[in-house]
Formats: structure tokens, C-alpha cells, sequence
């Protein structure tokens, strides 16, 4: 059995305390010890890697993970079950179906490690035949391990910048389960025949013996869309029958009235060498990634399928318990207050009607209303808004044992098998899918529902943690601007509650100017509309949903632990 590890900080005197038990008492350190405030891993007395300098962002970030409950480091009892899958893998196992003849490829992010999806597509007739596998992390994380009990425990991987804390063990996650590239691994391979329209006519499920020939990047692949190098030719072929069924699929997508928001990917990264600041990237989503998402969507609606067939085809007493992810549509008032609130912003900014206002009852869906508006300029700002505002009015979707529809997908089904190293509900999926393929498996209701309990507090968490590290980039962020005495550029996406919501530019975050500050510097008072378009200071207009603004930073208020901003006049 391996020895015990554990993720400390060093103590100024010299020791390390825990860093899920900052009460505890240092632990004694052998040898020379890192500088106070460092994130050590230990073993016993013995440091054996500085996995974040004291005074750092990603320090900093620890902590945060820390009081989360998140531990960087797993338990000697899994480190020990990770070791002897190492040594016996089971790709050899005679029940994989042979695909290592398939040029399958991984595209990711560049610097992405943990290779959950790989794909192939060829053309068959008018349609396309694809081959979707995901990477079999159910075979090795089984109930009954100490691996499972560990991933049920963290539910997720959490995602913090520059830092993740993962699921499984990495020597699994971007090792042996990870489908990198010239090795050959176990997968859970989705074969899907689509006809001429991107419709699905048939589906197979299979577990197979893949070798991906590559690991692709966002940016090269969409390199080769606009004309740039290839890869290879049954790639390249592969590739543009990729393009082919997510255009197809996307067409299909916006028939049914799916609404894709105006958004870009706002992405927290660590700078220097030792991450000691943070930097906000903005990106918008390329083709390519939405083609993939297509891919990953159609997965999933044909998964929850398969589930929720086998488990009504299954005897009484049940097999197949399967999991869905839920999305209700909007109900009747929140679309109303959607309309009126358009209704009020047409008339606050003077705009025309025939673009900006929107009603159910005339049969145009919100997806092609919101397609519709202006992109640039001043009413390219605006319609961001409006976006935005829609987007609000959405519920959030659950995990639950009962199928329902997706809203946010057009699906009257929906599972997550997509994100089986990074979801305990994926692993859970696929451990009952390959159940009702061999047509067996053991009713355990009890499991069933900690999954999906832990599936759903994981995804409040992540949120959390999302929040709170952008808590930290914006305190980096309003420091700076209140030591220079600037102000920070922004646009307005929603009036509500007390609150100002402004989007900054730069860095493109979100940030709150809380009304009772604005009233200390208001020459009059503050008034609402009440649906949320306009704020007036006694007869002068101070913003409008929509409008640009610009916010100063006047200092922090302790007692509430906020920033004081106000909109300048």
C-alpha cells in the first residue's frame, strides 16, 4: 500500500499544516523547508513537490479549493487500485470490438490532457456514418473500489484557472483511461448511420478497442477549415464529413427552435511562471467547436434513449435504472415578462418595433428573433443584452431517475455520457448502458440516487467556485483601477433588485454596482422602471439596459466585503 500523501502549507515556523485542516498543528518537515505560505504535497515528513509559491494566484486558488473541501490528492487505498490497472489494463479483453482500423482523432483544447471523445466520420450514400467513442472510464472505476466510493465522493472535476482538481487519478484521467493518441485504449463507441438531413436512422452502441491517430486543437482544425494544412487525407476526410453532419445537425437544431445565445468563452488563465496573477481571455467559439458539440449532443440524446428504452423493456423488478439530465422550458409569465420588458426597452431607446419586439402568440420563434438582431455597433451592444436577458429567462436544468425533456437542446430525452472522466453521472451512465447491452445488471436505488444528488451539487459548486474566483481577478482588477484613479469601460445587461448589472470590457466579467452606493453620490434620487430597462436620477436618464457605461472604483466596503462602484454621470 502506498503512504499516505496530503497537500499542506508551509508554517512560518518551519512545519507544514494540512491544507484541508488549516487548525491542525504543523506537521514536522525533513530537511530544509519551502518559504511560509507555500502549497506543498507531502508524503509523511518528506516534501516532494511545491505545487504553488507563497503570495501566488494559484496559492490563492488552493486555499479557495481547500475551503470547498476539494483535496488535490487522493487516498493511498486508490493510488493502490490505479497502480495494478496499470498493470493489467484489459485492452486485450476478446469482448472489445476491434476498431484500431478507424482513423479516429481527439480535438480539444491545445493544452487539454484528459481526452475523453474521439471520432470518425465517412460518408455512407446521401448520409454519414459516425463513429463517436468516449473514453471507458466505468471499466476501471466499478462500485465496490475505493476508486469509485473516491469518485463519488468529489463527484466532478472542479475547474478553477490555471487549476483543476480532478475526479479521477490523473495516472487514469490523462493516462490510461484518456484516449492519447498511437496507444491503443478501451472506449464506449456510439456508432450513428444519419441520412441526407443529419437525422439519426440507426444506432449502435459497442464497447471497442480504439487507437486515435492524433490529438487535434480547436485552432488547427479550424486552421484547416479556412484553408490551412491538413493532416493527413482519411483525416482531412474525416474532418470535412465533421463539418458536413454539425451543419446539418445546426440546421436541424435552429428547425426545432433552439435558441444559440450570443456568447463568447471567457476564460481565467494564471500569468508568469509561477502564477502569480490572473489574466482574462476572451474567445469566440469556433465552427469547429460547435460541429463537435453537435456530435456530443447526438450522443447523448441517443444514450438517454437506449436507457430509457431498456429500462421499460426490463422485468419488474428492474435492471437498467438510468439517469436524465432535465431542462423545463420557460413558463408562461417569465416569456411574458420577457415580451414587456422588450415592449419598455423599444420605447426607451426609440427603436423599431418590427426588430426588437417579440410576442409568442405571432408564431416567430425566439430563436430566429434573437438571430435577427443587429450584431455591431451601438446596436450590437444592445442586442448582447437582450441576449442576455433571454438567456435569464431559462430555468436551470437537473439531473433526476424520471425522463423529461431538454429545453435548452430541443430533446425529449437527454443524458450525459459525454464527460465520463469528469462526471460521476457520466461514469454511472455507462456503467448502465454497458448493463443493458449485456442484458443484465443489479438494481441498486440507493446508488442511483446518491449519483444523482452528488451530480447536482457538483454542478452548484462548480458554480461557486467559478464566482469566487472571479471574486479574486476582480479584486486584482478594482485595486488597480482605484490606485490609478480610472474608471473601467462596460455595457449594461440587467436592472434588478437594488443592482446594476454591468458586463466590463475589459476584462469581460461581470460586476454588480449595488444601488445603495450610487445613491451616496446621486445628486437625486433613484428610480426603477419596473421592467428593468432604465434607471433615472430625479428627470436625468443614468443608464438603460444596453446603454455603455463606465464604472468607478471608490474603495472597498468591509463590512460586506464589496467593492464600491458607482456609474459615472
Amino acid at each position: 500500500m502506498p503512504a499516505e500523501r496530503l497537500a499542506a502549507v508551509i508554517d512560518p515556523a518551519g512545519g507544514a499544516r494540512p491544507l484541508l485542516d488549516p487548525d491542525a498543528s504543523p506537521r514536522p518537515v525533513d530537511g530544509p523547508a519551502p518559504p511560509a505560505g507555500a502549497v506543498v504535497l507531502l508524503e509523511g515528513a518528506r516534501v516532494l513537490e511545491t505545487l504553488a509559491p507563497p503570495g501566488s494566484a494559484k496559492a490563492a486558488l488552493y486555499a479557495l479549493a481547500a475551503r470547498r473541501g476539494l483535496d488535490p490528492v487522493f487516498p493511498a487505498a486508490v493510488r493502490a487500485e490505479v497502480a495494478a490497472l496499470e498493470r493489467d489494463p484489459s485492452i486485450d479483453d476478446p469482448a472489445l470490438v476491434d476498431r484500431t482500423d478507424l482513423p479516429f482523432v481527439t480535438i480539444d483544447g491545445a493544452t487539454s490532457r484528459d481526452l475523453d471523445q474521439a471520432l470518425f466520420i465517412a460518408p455512407e450514400g446521401a448520409g454519414h456514418v459516425v463513429h463517436y467513442a468516449l473514453a471507458d472510464a466505468s471499466h476501471y472505476c466499478r462500485p465496490g473500489t475505493a476508486l469509485f466510493d473516491e469518485a463519488l465522493r468529489r463527484g466532478a472535476s472542479f475547474y478553477l484557472p490555471g487549476l483543476m482538481i480532478p475526479m479521477l487519478p490523473r495516472a487514469l484521467s490523462e493516462g490510461l483511461v484518456s484516449l492519447n493518441p498511437e496507444v491503443e485504449r478501451r472506449a464506449l463507441s456510439f456508432v450513428m448511420r444519419l441520412d441526407a438531413e443529419g437525422r439519426v436512422r440507426e444506432t449502435r452502441v459497442e464497447r471497442a478497442r480504439i487507437r486515435s491517430r492524433a490529438k487535434l486543437d480547436w485552432g488547427g482544425v479550424q486552421a484547416f477549415y479556412d484553408g490551412g494544412p491538413g493532416f493527413g487525407a482519411a483525416i482531412d476526410a474525416s474532418l470535412e464529413a465533421l463539418a458536413e453532419v454539425g451543419r446539418r445537425r445546426m440546421a436541424l437544431a435552429e428547425a426545432r427552435g433552439v435558441v444559440r445565445y450570443r456568447r463568447s468563452e471567457v476564460a481565467v488563465k494564471l500569468a508568469g511562471a509561477e502564477g502569480l496573477r490572473f489574466v482574462v481571455l476572451q474567445d469566440v467559439r469556433r465552427p469547429v467547436e460547435r460541429y463537435n458539440e453537435q456530435l456530443s449532443l447526438l450522443c447523448n440524446v441517443e444514450g438517454a434513449k437506449r436507457l430509457e428504452a431498456a429500462a421499460d423493456d426490463a422485468e419488474p423488478n428492474g435492471f437498467v435504472e438510468p439517469i436524465f439530465r432535465v431542462h423545463p422550458a420557460p413558463d408562461a409569465a417569465r416569456l411574458a415578462d420577457f415580451e414587456a420588458m422588450l415592449d419598455a426597452l423599444v420605447e426607451s431607446h426609440d427603436l423599431d418595433p418590427a426588430v426588437w419586439r417579440w410576442r409568442r402568440d405571432e408564431g416567430r420563434p425566439l430563436a430566429a428573433y434573437l438571430d435577427a438582431l443587429p450584431r455591431e455597433g451601438r446596436l450590437g451592444r444592445l442586442a448582447r443584452a437582450v441576449h442576455r436577458q433571454a438567456v435569464m429567462v431559462n430555468v436551470r436544468s437537473v439531473f433526476q431517475t424520471e425522463a423529461a425533456g431538454h429545453h435548452g437542446v430541443g430533446a425529449e430525452v437527454y443524458a450525459r455520457f459525454s464527460a465520463p472522466m469528469r462526471e460521476i453521472v457520466g461514469v454511472y451512465l455507462h456503467l448502465e448502458l454497458a448493463e443493458a447491452l449485456r442484458g443484465e445488471g443489479r438494481r441498486d436505488e440507493a446508488l442511483r440516487e446518491r449519483v444523482v444528488k452528488k451530480a447536482n451539487s457538483s454542478k452548484h459548486l462548480q458554480r461557486a467556485l467559478t464566482h469566487e474566483a472571479n471574486r479574486l481577478v476582480l479584486d486584482q482588477v478594482f485595486a488597480r483601477a482605484e490606485a490609478e484613479g480610472g474608471e473601467l469601460a462596460g455595457t449594461v445587461m440587467g436592472l434588478a433588485r437594488g443592482k446594476v448589472y454591468v458586463l466590463l470590457d475589459e476584462p469581460p466579467i461581470d460586476v454588480k454596482v449595488y444601488l445603495r452606493h450610487q445613491k451616496r453620490f446621486a445628486e437625486a434620487p433613484l428610480e426603477m422602471d419596473p421592467h428593468g430597462t432604465t434607471l433615472r436620477s430625479g428627470d436625468r436618464t443614468l443608464c438603460r439596459l444596453g446603454d455603455a457605461v463606465r464604472v468607478r472604483v471608490r474603495g472597498k466596503d468591509a463590512e460586506r466585503d464589496r467593492w464600491i462602484l458607482t456609474l459615472v454621470p
